[in-house]
């Protein structure tokens, strides 16, 4: 385990990537939740997974929002 300030944070997203992502059911537009690290498409209700800075544009990764 690291000591070093901000170890345990996530890596950083590039803003450029996550505004040429879509939902992968929707189409639409997505939203980035920080603190989650999600991807979350409102039209949807679908919040996808970023794991280790990527993405995970699948569907039947998603989390169900209400």
């Amino acid at each position: 385990m690291s000591t070093e300030p901000g170890a345990d944070a996530p890596p950083p997203i590039d803003r450029k990537m996550l505004e040429a992502l879509v939902c992968p059911v929707t189409q639409g537009r997505l939203s980035y939740d920080a603190a989650r690290q999600e991807l979350v498409s409102a039209t949807a209700r679908l919040a996808f997974p970023i794991r280790n800075g990527i993405p995970i544009m699948l569907a039947s990764e998603a989390r169900e929002i209400e």
